[in-house]
């Protein structure tokens, strides 16, 4: 499903302040698989997600989605194959825009449709259906502004968002990390929920031990833009949160990396 050949990539290239965030990576992840990505600040999980959106261009190597090269795709090519639900609430929603204008824009992502068609009565029904399963009573609020609601609803609407257009791959960035805890849990097993019922193909960055565990089947670690771990199956259920920990541990130890970790976020 995804396919990074020797995915390089450099900022600041031919100046005293080149850096090499993407060393050589190679990865291939199935159609259906659900990869949780952890590592220290400035390992590139992020990079890794923008490399996959097109926010960022590679420096060389080459990526395939299926069998299609999409390497130099811009991101609003990408936008009917991927989505991205980002750390802050904020980004992924428009807060002066009401929250079925959200849903709208969402609805149509990549294509060139103004508002007044694509808040049809049809799709508008099919809003309220999307957020009555929610529980949150969202389906009453459409046509308040988004910027009223709450940090932990818009980032279930976000969630809802990036999955509302026909798509394949969907990646988190961290989407948790600005919650409490409670609405953290919530926010986390609808993304289970969405994933099981789509059959998306996902990469989700967190800092948490307990969720890169707890989430999907395949875990990565990225160090200094190297993929330093990569366990999936049986190996990767006998693991517990100390085992990564202590892990990740090691490799910031000898790379000099720092980081928070979050054993229960």
């Amino acid at each position: 499903m995804i396919r990074l050949e020797k995915v390089r990539v450099l900022f600041n290239q031919g100046t005293a302040l080149e850096k090499v965030v993407l060393k050589n990576v190679s990865l291939a992840i199935e159609e259906g698989e659900v990869v949780t990505v952890i590592g220290g600040n400035g390992a590139g999980k992020s990079t890794l997600l923008n490399v996959l959106t097109g926010d960022i261009n590679i420096s060389q190597g080459r990526i395939f989605f299926e069998k299609t090269d999409v390497t130099r795709w811009p991101a609003e090519k990408r936008a009917s194959m991927v989505a991205r639900v980002f750390q802050d609430p904020l980004v992924g929603t428009c807060g002066s825009l009401t929250v079925e204008e959200n849903l709208a824009l969402a609805f149509y992502r990549g294509k060139n449709l103004g508002l007044g068609f694509a808040l049809s009565l049809e799709n508008r029904k099919a809003f309220v259906t999307f957020l009555e399963r929610l529980n949150l009573g969202l389906e009453k609020r459409l046509k308040d502004p988004i910027g009223l609601l709450s940090g932990g609803q818009r980032q279930a609407i976000s969630l809802i968002m990036a999955v509302l257009a026909p798509m394949q791959i969907l990646v988190l960035d961290e989407h948790t990390a600005a919650l409490d805890p409670r609405t953290a849990a919530f926010i986390i097993q609808l993304t289970r929920n969405i994933i099981l019922e789509k059959n998306l193909t996902v990469l989700m960055v967190t800092h948490s031990m307990h969720q890169a565990l707890e989430v999907g089947n395949r875990t990565l670690m990225l160090t200094e833009g190297e993929i330093v771990f990569d366990v999936k199956g049986r190996e990767r259920s006998k693991l517990k949160e100390d085992d990564l920990l202590r892990l990740f541990k090691e490799v910031v130890h000898k790379t000099g990396e720092e980081d928070e970790i979050l054993l229960n976020s």
